[in-house]
């Protein structure tokens, strides 16, 4: 595959294949691939971090984990100059995630493998990979499913990846959020509706987190506010389809987007997104390295 950067760039084909790979990883399946890996993160992270950590031990790879706060970036040195020393020390592959949308425009051609971990508010496609793997083994298909999709739409790395890779895929997307978290280009993927009918009809509710760190202002309603406008209720969870479940790429902020209680509740598959995590960056890792 050698880059891995944005769902755009992936056929169907190409899609299902990661899928089985990573379901064939969760199954049980041993496989080592060999190289250098760096993991370098210009913005905080958890699950994406740690998920590629354990993909890359699980893996046999060679891990270096490049601390920005301790390193020259501290001095002044970009991002390119930072990955033009990695290559000259070895790595063949870079796990990068960083504020620009595009960071990794300039880096294409350095001759190493760039896997993108999360780029500004542009895309999060490891994350969008996991959750296709995750409807995928619910429900076998995307083809017959409605996704809704809530919350801050505009702001949201994951909901941009999401929406382009459910409409490729032939799922029915559900845009549902504040009129100041929604942008028109999105109709282009999904149609914009309010969330009582979104609740009502999808079979996968996915929400997301209010990305406050990438507003240019106050959150424009109290998280009260949010919760009984936007957010997942236990009311709302009452008017889902019996078969539907919940989503949501976290961090969560309970009592926001999601109720306290429905975050492990027996629909939801939050802690599931996050064990599939490991399997597909082990699937995306593989494709890179040998592709």
């Amino acid at each position: 595959m050698g880059h891995f950067v944005n769902v755009e760039d992936l056929s169907s084909n190409q899609v299902m294949h990661l899928i089985d790979r990573a379901i064939a990883y969760k199954k049980g399946e041993v496989k080592h691939v060999t190289g250098h890996v760096v993991n370098m993160f210009y913005e905080n992270s958890t699950r994406t971090k740690h998920s590629f950590e354990m993909a890359q031990y699980r893996l046999g790879m060679h891990i270096i984990n490049f601390e920005v706060q301790t390193s020259s970036v501290q001095k002044g040195e970009s991002l390119y100059d930072s990955l033009l020393t990695m290559k000259a020390l070895g790595v063949d592959t870079a796990v990068i995630r960083h504020f620009d949308d595009n960071y990794y425009e300039p880096l294409m051609n350095l001759g190493i493998n760039i896997v993108n971990a999360g780029s500004g508010c542009g895309s999060h496609p490891s994350q969008s990979l996991l959750d296709m793997m995750t409807i995928y083994e619910e429900f076998g298909n995307f083809e017959t499913l409605t996704v809704a999709i809530i919350g801050d739409l505009v702001h949201s790395r994951v909901a941009h990846s999401n929406m382009q890779l459910l409409k490729a895929l032939g799922a029915c997307v559900l845009l549902v959020g504040p009129k100041w978290y929604f942008n028109e280009r999105m109709l282009q993927w999904g149609e914009y509706v309010d969330i009582e009918t979104a609740i009502e009809i999808s079979d996968v509710v996915m929400m997301l987190r209010v990305q406050l760190e990438r507003h240019d202002d106050v959150m424009l309603m109290s998280a009260e506010g949010y919760h009984e406008s936007y957010g997942l209720s236990l009311e709302r969870q009452k008017r889902m389809k019996p078969h539907a479940i919940i989503m949501h790429p976290a961090p969560v902020n309970r009592n926001v987007e999601i109720a306290d209680a429905l975050v492990e509740c027996s629909q939801s598959r939050i802690v599931r997104q996050m064990e599939n995590g490991v399997y597909m960056r082990m699937a995306i890792l593989e494709s890179v390295m040998e592709g």
